[in-house]
């Protein structure tokens, strides 16, 4: 899929782009969508994933999950950092969007001996 604003490669279940923060808008009249899974993002991450695939899920911004996750790390319990180690572990891995035809993918030359 390709962003409606900065016309960037997506991955097809994405809700927000990831380069520039817009929010995708899919068509009604499309394939129906496949039930949502929690997975941690494969392309939506600055650790592990986890609040890049909680943003997914949600369908809001991945900033403001971080945020949530930073404030509930902080208080006086750190419940927030036992509960991102544990989706760290239990959530499965998102699988890596394919390339598109625009963008194939060659594979490197080696130079020839003369």
């Amino acid at each position: 899929m390709v962003c409606t604003n900065c016309q960037r490669d997506i991955a097809d279940y994405s809700n927000f782009c990831y380069f520039c923060g817009a929010r995708q808008v899919r068509a009604a009249d499309g394939p129906p969508r496949a039930q949502k899974r929690l997975m941690r993002s494969a392309v939506d991450r600055k650790i592990g994933g986890v609040c890049g695939g909680f943003a997914e899920y949600l369908d809001v911004d991945s900033t403001l999950v971080r945020l949530v996750w930073l404030v509930a790390i902080f208080v006086p319990v750190p419940l927030g950092l036992i509960a991102y180690l544990v989706a760290w572990i239990v959530m499965p891995q998102a699988p890596l969007p394919s390339p598109t035809p625009a963008q194939p993918v060659t594979p490197p030359q080696t130079p020839q001996a003369v």
